[in-house]
């Protein structure tokens, strides 16, 4: 049976706890006024939060592995014995049965559309980060004091801190189980509350421990706000890390899902690719893999898209007219059109062909 937990937090006392449990390497939860006296302590990851938000041990994700399988020999069981005796399925069993990822989003073939869709995702997060000012404290550790906290006691970034919920959130109900999502957070995602799904995966199995989300974080923050959004401070935190949040996930899928473009390039040139996979030719793989007429296309299709969707279009402009107004001069858009082709030239094309080259390398480390 789980045990209830208050939402009740206090930073003071959490401040004063967080070097114990440095020194102890047991993780404290915070209890409120209404929590059973003597409730059992837990181990916990690297950060501390609220009662609210409890990242779990591979202990604990073991345990809710081993109780996924039985509830899945249970369902089995209902399942056999509604046949027999002519009983409608359990809702348990019916669950079992919806298990399987029956889209085609994860085919090879299916590549290209998702990469446009995926530029227009981060178009408008783009767009509407850029309404907000900098607001620097968002992203320094202790410049909001949020309930987080690392092993020694030191406060972390309310960025770290809304991106730490959200993945608390989307761990439980298996976002990080598909093959084309990457947690910034990964050691500290919770076992899931719904059933696994199984999903089509064409990759390699090396492909699971490729994450470079330290980079785009360093990225992001260093980079691409500074050139985004107006210097200064508004004070909407909250918002603003939302926006932050959004844009994070969604460049990360885009850059993460190099992976998907090298099986594709792998499968239509297998011997040339095989050969400098088995030379550990990292350099010969970027040259190979590298379509510069392509990259160019996209940096104009993305920046033409920023022109288009960053401005106000009246309801009253008849076919045509829109598309024409990115080419006049006198329009103020939300984000510069400019900003994003860089994005792309600068930071996303190239980290996502660094992803390409480190999945390549390791390949065919399941075979040899």
């Amino acid at each position: 049976p789980q045990r209830r937990r208050s939402n009740t937090f206090s930073s003071s006392s959490a401040a004063s706890k967080a070097p114990q449990a440095a020194s102890t390497g047991v993780g404290i939860i915070m209890l409120g006024a209404g929590a059973e006296v003597g409730q059992r302590q837990r181990p916990r990851s690297a950060y501390r939060r609220g009662a609210s938000c409890i990242p779990l041990s591979a202990t604990a994700s073991h345990d809710a592995d081993a109780a996924a399988a039985s509830s899945s020999a249970s369902s089995s069981a209902s399942s056999s014995a509604s046949a027999s005796t002519g009983a409608p399925p359990s809702p348990t069993t019916r669950a079992a049965a919806m298990s399987n990822d029956m889209s085609d989003r994860l085919s090879l073939d299916n590549i290209r559309a998702s990469l446009i869709r995926q530029e227009d995702s981060i178009i408008f997060g783009l767009i509407e980060r850029a309404q907000y000012r900098l607001n620097t404290p968002t992203y320094q550790p202790g410049g909001v004091e949020v309930p987080c906290f690392a092993p020694e006691g030191t406060r972390a970034s309310m960025l770290e801190y809304m991106l730490r919920e959200f993945e608390q959130t989307g761990g439980k109900i298996r976002r990080y189980t598909s093959p084309d999502e990457h947690a910034f957070y990964p050691a500290s995602l919770p076992p899931l509350v719904i059933q696994p799904m199984k999903y089509p995966d064409p990759l390699a199995p090396a492909a699971v421990s490729i994450n470079i989300n330290d980079r785009i974080m360093a990225m992001y923050i260093d980079n691409l706000l500074p050139g985004l959004c107006q210097a200064g401070d508004d004070f909407n935190y909250g918002s603003a890390g939302l926006s932050d949040v959004n844009c994070l996930q969604t460049i990360s899928k885009r850059i993460h899902y190099g992976k998907f473009v090298a099986e594709a390039k792998f499968r239509a040139q297998p011997e040339e690719y095989t050969a400098l996979i088995k030379a550990q030719d990292a350099a010969g793989l970027m040259k190979l893999l590298t379509n510069k007429a392509v990259e160019d296309r996209v940096v104009r299709r993305v920046t033409n898209k920023a022109a288009t969707y960053g401005q106000d279009i009246s309801e009253d402009l008849h076919q045509g007219v829109a598309a024409s107004l990115g080419a006049k001069g006198g329009i103020e858009y939300k984000v510069a059109p400019k900003t994003v082709g860089q994005l792309y030239y600068q930071w996303i094309m190239p980290m996502t062909k660094d992803v390409q080259v480190e999945y390549l390398l390791r390949r065919l480390d399941h075979i040899t």
